[in-house]
């Protein structure tokens, strides 16, 4: 018997209804098959969504089944599909862009429109909740070693361009993709040599008025409720403030323009880590 694929579950519901879908899965899965990566996202934000998705999933093993609901037209037209990537995992979800960033990263995706009676549902598949009643029978299905051919008919998926940086010279310039529950302001400018720890920048957030900031590598090197950037865990650069929300400080939202432009340096005003005893605050991971 084919041994069941882990899967893995991301959506904007909440876990009243993440409950579930989760009662679906483990309808036929086995305990601890399941994994979390996020029930709570911004409530309808696609791109948001699809950007988390991309950074989260990529790192589990290959074969892994991803579904992920974060579904504004959820029962109208977008289509519910499935995806193989050339590594050998799965997709499931609506056809909103969502599930397009982790597809490319993956690699060569084929994808099918789910039909309901090829994935066996005998009962009505509720117009508002998809996730339960279609998306998770077919990630089941697919854990258990169910050719994607045989759930539906192929389809070509809608894609979902993320909003590219622009690197000059002069300025980095980008927008805010994500903000984290430390209020962490994190952009899509890749960190690069450029950002080294020590460098000064001048900020542009929206259409507010530059502001000073320091390049640091920890949270710790700031004092403590200032700002700063920093290379970010996803390795992009991140809005940060020491043991408080840079993007309440800021009134950082996601879509806001971010521009960087080198300034001089500023070691002598950045405290060195390791010199204090309270443990400094940040995402910790």
């Amino acid at each position: 018997m084919t041994a069941r694929r882990l899967v893995t579950l991301t959506t904007d519901i909440g876990e009243e209804y993440a409950a579930q879908v989760k009662g679906a899965l483990y309808r036929r899965l086995p305990p601890g098959s399941v994994v979390d990566l996020a029930l709570n996202l911004t409530v309808h934000r696609v791109a948001e969504a699809a950007f988390l998705l991309r950074w989260m999933a990529a790192g589990f093993p290959p074969g892994t089944v991803h579904l992920a609901i974060v579904d504004p037209g959820v029962g109208g037209s977008r289509a519910p599909i499935a995806i193989r990537c050339a590594e050998g995992s799965f997709l499931v979800g609506p056809d909103n862009g969502l599930l397009d960033p982790l597809a490319r990263v993956l690699g060569r995706p084929k994808a099918v429109r789910l039909d309901p009676r090829l994935v066996g549902l005998d009962g009505t598949v509720s117009a508002t909740f998809e996730g339960r009643d279609l998306f998770a029978p077919a990630a089941v299905r697919l854990a258990e070693g169910t050719p994607l051919e045989k759930l539906g008919r192929p389809i070509t998926p809608e894609g979902l361009a993320l909003p590219r940086p622009r690197l000059t010279p002069e300025a980095l310039r980008g927008e805010v993709l994500h903000i984290d529950r430390f209020g962490n302001a994190i952009t899509n400018i890749p960190g690069n040599r450029r950002l080294a720890p020590g460098t000064a920048w001048r900020m542009r957030l929206g259409k507010r008025p530059h502001r000073a900031v320091p390049a640091v590598r920890t949270y710790e090197e700031l004092p403590r409720g200032a700002v700063g950037i920093l290379v970010s865990s996803y390795g992009l650069i991140e809005l940060c403030r020491r043991e408080s929300s840079a993007s309440r400080r800021l009134g950082a939202h996601i879509g806001d323009a971010v521009e960087l432009r080198p300034a001089e340096r500023v070691e002598s005003r950045l405290k060195p880590a390791g010199r204090t005893r309270r443990r400094a605050a940040g995402p910790g991971r």
